[in-house]
């Protein structure tokens, strides 16, 4: 599903307590996800008080099948760029017309979400089928 999909629904905490949600690009490697923020971005304030953020990208209607995938994740920045160097050639390869993810210390931010909980659910023949997965990984791992 992740491979399938260019938009995710990104939900961070502002420091309010009261929480954001953003459409953004992604590109995934397994099941994690990377993107990028504006540096001047409410996002990226919100990611660095708190790096707990939710994701969620779905399919639907009345000609496909309801599919969707939540995800509780820890988002960090990138700043290895030998990273970011492997990230470009995945989304080149994926994606030839989309735009390369910069280097640190441009106007953007380049962003790892590493899945801690993945819900999956799809409706099929009018009945709901869903899936709870635990991921064993370091927040900021790879």
């Amino acid at each position: 599903m992740l491979d399938a999909h260019r938009l995710m629904c990104l939900a961070t905490l502002r420091p309010d307590g009261w929480p954001q949600n953003t459409m953004v690009g992604y590109v995934n490697q397994a099941t994690t996800l990377y993107f990028v923020v504006s540096r001047t971005s409410q996002k990226l304030a919100n990611i660095q008080h708190d790096p707990r953020v939710s994701i969620a990208i779905g399919t639907g209607g009345d000609q496909s099948p309801r599919r969707g995938l939540s995800m509780a994740a820890h988002a960090a920045e990138i700043v290895d760029l030998a990273e970011i160097r492997h990230l470009n050639d995945l989304i080149h390869s994926r994606y030839p017309e989309a735009s390369l993810f910069a280097p640190p210390a441009s106007s953007v931010a380049v962003m790892r979400a590493t899945p801690a909980i993945v819900s999956l659910i799809e409706m099929r023949d009018g009945k709901l089928y869903s899936d709870l997965v635990r991921i064993d990984a370091a927040p900021g791992g790879a």
